[in-house]
C-alpha cells in the first residue's frame, strides 16, 4: 500500500480541504431573451426550447 513519503503541511492540506465550499453556492441563472424564464448560462430554455434566437427543442406542454 502506498505511503506518503513526507508529511504534508497544514497549508496544502487545508486548500486541498476548502473546495467542498464551492458546492454550496447556489447556482448562477440567467434569464432567457425569448421568454424571460430563469434558466443556466449556455444551456437551452426549458420553458421555450430556444438557445442563441433559435427553436432547438419543441417543449411539452405539462398537465396537472
Amino acid at each position: 500500500m502506498a505511503v506518503p513519503k513526507r508529511r504534508m503541511s497544514r497549508s496544502r492540506r487545508d486548500s486541498r480541504r476548502a473546495h467542498w465550499v464551492n458546492s454550496l453556492k447556489v447556482p448562477t441563472l440567467s434569464t432567457c431573451p425569448s421568454c424571460g424564464e430563469a434558466k443556466l448560462p449556455h444551456r437551452i430554455c426549458v420553458a421555450c426550447g430556444h438557445y442563441k434566437g433559435r427553436q432547438i427543442i419543441i417543449p411539452v406542454k405539462q398537465e396537472d
